[in-house]
C-alpha cells in the first residue's frame, strides 16, 4: 500500500538534508524504532516496536539507503524485517524529495509498505492512519532535534522518543479515521447553495 505524507520545518533545505544523510539520527527520531547495527555501505539492522491497545508489534530487521542524491534532495531507503515472534514480515521503500518553502524546507515522504502475516489483518485504513500518527510524531521529534541544534543544545536530550505506544496512537488513529468516514458519507451529501 502507497502512504503518502507532506510536512514542513523551519529550517533551510541544506540544514534539513543534513539531518536525512545522518540515519541514525533520523532512526532517532522515529517512535518505537531502535538503530541497533551500522553494518557499512548505508546498511543498518534495527528493531521496531508498535504498540496498538493489546496487540505489540516488536520488528527484527534490516535498512539499506538505496539513493543518495544531493542535487535533487532525494534520499531512497529500502527496509524489511520480521516480527520477533514469528507472526507476519513487513517490507517498505521510502522516498523522502525535500523542496525550499517559504516556511523553510516541504518534506514528502513516499512509503510503499508490504505486510504480511498479524500485522496485514488490521486493514488498509487503519494501517495507513497509523503510519499517518507516526510520521506527524516523527516530525515533531525531527524539529525538536534541528531546534535544539541550532541552539547549540544536545540533540539527544530534545528527541528523547519514546516507544509508539497504543494509547496515544490508537486515539490519533481513531480520530483520523471519524474524519475521514465523515467526510466519506456526509460530506456529499451537503445541501448546494443557489
Amino acid at each position: 500500500m502507497l502512504i503518502t505524507n507532506e510536512f514542513e520545518a523551519a529550517q533551510s533545505i541544506d540544514k534539513v538534508w543534513s539531518f536525512f544523510e545522518d540515519i541514525p539520527q533520523v532512526a532517532s527520531c522515529l517512535p518505537g524504532a531502535d538503530l541497533t547495527n551500522e553494518m557499512g555501505d548505508d546498511r543498518y539492522e534495527g528493531t521496531v516496536t508498535i504498540r496498538l491497545g493489546p496487540v505489540k508489534l516488536e520488528f527484527d530487521g534490516a535498512a539499506e539507503v538505496t539513493e543518495r542524491d544531493e542535487a535533487n534532495k532525494t534520499i531512497a531507503v529500502d527496509a524489511s524485517g520480521a516480527d520477533k515472534r514469528g507472526r507476519g514480515q513487513a517490507a517498505l521503500q521510502l522516498k523522502v524529495a525535500l523542496a525550499s518553502s517559504p516556511k523553510g524546507t516541504k518534506i514528502g515522504v513516499s512509503l510503499d509498505l508490504q505486510l504480511a502475516g498479524a500485522a496485514a489483518q488490521y486493514g488498509r485504513g487503519m494501517v495507513a492512519d497509523v503510519t499517518s500518527v507516526l510520521l506527524s510524531e516523527f516530525a515533531t521529534n525531527m524539529e525538536n532535534r534541528l531546534d535544539a541544534v541550532e541552539s547549540g543544545l544536545d540533540p539527544a536530550r530534545a528527541s528523547s522518543t519514546k516507544p509508539a505506544s497504543g494509547l496515544v496512537i490508537g486515539l490519533r488513529a481513531a480520530r483520523i479515521a471519524s474524519i475521514r468516514v465523515f467526510r466519506r458519507f456526509f460530506l456529499p451529501y451537503r445541501p448546494q447553495a443557489n
